[in-house]
């Protein structure tokens, strides 16, 4: 909120009430940007002169070249202090740099900028993350470790597919930012207050010259919605529920009932009392780091809910929750991405604990069905009555509870001693399960190299995202 003098003196903790400076910090190179743009096309405009227009431009690379080391001093917000320096340097005339533009169409440009540096920075971690996850997973294609549904021991599978799966919820993740990146990437600038200007602009001309990909083109929509914040935030959300799931393993894993991994001690912490212990603290942040951005998301859509059009001051309160759900997922990412490549997997206890708690049954009544020809639900009720027995079954024992339930011996339908046993046998379940997604060597192999390509594209997506935006903005920078 602009004060001007008619307004008169105001209280200080009215103005620390209203102060965004704070959360400017995160904008202050952005607007510094988005003055040089728009500062370019009213030269070329001719609504300032150029002689003007270069001593406003000297003024804000001295700015970009101290960084934010701009003492804010009394002022609101970022924006006014940089008019405030422009002016004290420039004089009366520096103040043609807000010509056809309000403060609302100028901090909606600035969050879109700022929000677009650290989607791309993010996207580029999420791909470290999953890179680590798919190249673990192509170490232990043949390692067999035990599956589970409501964390009881369920069958057998791979580290693998265990670490597949959680690769393929990460790169959702990093499809949902890809997708709102080109949302999030339209200006607003040249809206203005929300009734676009009297001065004959160029949108087009500042969008290209900031790197946007399109316009936010109705001038009242542009500085009144934050629904591109609320898009990141729903997906910085889901992409933190996901990241919460592998970080809960990573400390159930760890724990001396399970045994199947250690985290590396960089990852890790002791007790304060118990000399023993190796708290996996890393992993439980991240848990409860999620709760704190879905608090973000929360917070957000609260105050965005009920706001008539256009702008209300109200949206100030919303880009604070938006930095702090980005940093929160974006060290999440880089930490989990950390402790992942570091671990030690037990590989003898997670064999030992493929076969816990009759997990090979499924493959028993699958092998029954395939060839004594019997219906799957017969199978099922013939092994669940071996489950209950709590033993390792015996081929008479199979036959006995066979002829009871179906009628007749499996044996007497070609089912034999060799096939109980292969169909026990955790590794044939494994290789038997080739079917596409499924835990075989051979079809985790495959999934692993597609998804190294796919990495790879998401790789060059992105140089050529970050490669359009650097282009622009150094093109910027030079002008004077």
């Amino acid at each position: 909120m602009f004060r001007d003098q008619r307004l008169g003196e105001s209280r200080q903790d009215v103005l620390d009430y209203l102060s965004s400076r704070k959360a400017d910090e995160r904008i202050f190179l952005a607007d510094l940007l988005v003055d040089k743009a728009h500062l370019v096309m009213l030269r070329e405009h001719g609504l300032v002169s150029g002689e003007v227009c270069s001593r406003i431009m000297a003024a804000l690379d001295d700015l970009i070249e101290k960084g934010s080391q701009l003492d804010l001093g009394a002022g609101e917000d970022v924006h006014e202090a940089i008019e405030a320096h422009i002016l004290a340097r420039v004089g009366p005339e520096g103040g043609r740099m807000h010509t056809a533009r309000s403060r609302n169409d100028e901090v909606a440009t600035c969050i879109r900028l700022a929000l677009r540096a650290q989607m791309l920075d993010l996207m580029a971690e999420q791909l470290s993350l999953i890179a680590t996850l798919v190249r673990l997973a192509e170490k232990h294609t043949e390692t067999v470790i035990p599956g589970f549904t409501h964390t009881q021991h369920a069958q057998p599978t791979t580290l693998a597919h265990h670490l597949l799966a959680h690769a393929d919820a990460a790169a959702r993740d990093l499809a949902r930012l890809e997708d709102a990146y080109v949302r999030v990437n339209q200006s607003p600038l040249g809206a203005a207050a929300f009734a676009s200007t009297g001065f004959k602009i160029d949108r087009q001309r500042t969008c290209q010259l900031l790197g946007f990909e399109g316009l936010v083109e109705n001038s009242m929509d542009a500085v009144s919605t934050r629904d591109f914040i609320l898009e990141v935030l729903a997906d910085l959300s889901i992409l933190m529920v996901n990241q919460s799931r592998l970080a809960e393993e990573l400390v159930m894993w760890s724990t001396s009932e399970f045994g199947y991994l250690e985290l590396d001690n960089l990852y890790a912490s002791t007790s304060s009392i118990m000399p023993q212990k190796k708290n996996p603290d890393t992993a439980e942040l991240a848990r409860g780091k999620t709760g704190s951005v879905l608090g973000s998301l929360m917070a957000a859509l609260s105050i965005c809910k009920g706001l008539p059009l256009s702008y209300n001051r109200d949206l100030q309160e919303v880009t604070p929750h938006l930095w702090q759900g980005m940093d929160w997922a974006r060290s999440t990412v880089r930490i989990l991405d950390g402790c992942v490549s570091s671990l030690r997997f037990n590989l003898e206890r997670l064999e030992e604990s493929s076969g816990a708690g009759f997990s090979t049954a499924t493959e028993i009544a699958d092998s029954l069905v395939r060839i004594t020809g019997m219906p799957f639900r017969t199978a099922h009720s013939i092994v669940g009555r071996i489950a209950a027995s709590g033993t390792r079954p015996a081929m008479a024992e199979l036959d006995e509870i066979a002829r009871e339930i179906a009628g007749f011996p499996a044996s007497e339908r070609g089912f034999s001693a060799v096939d109980l046993e292969r169909a026990l046998d955790p590794k044939s379940n494994v290789a038997l399960r080739a079917n596409t997604g499924g835990p075989a060597p051979a079809e985790t192999q495959r999934m692993i190299k597609e998804r190294l390509e796919r990495i790879a594209a998401g790789e060059e997506r992105l140089a050529e995202r970050r490669g359009r935006v650097e282009s622009a903005l150094r093109e910027l920078r030079k002008v004077k």
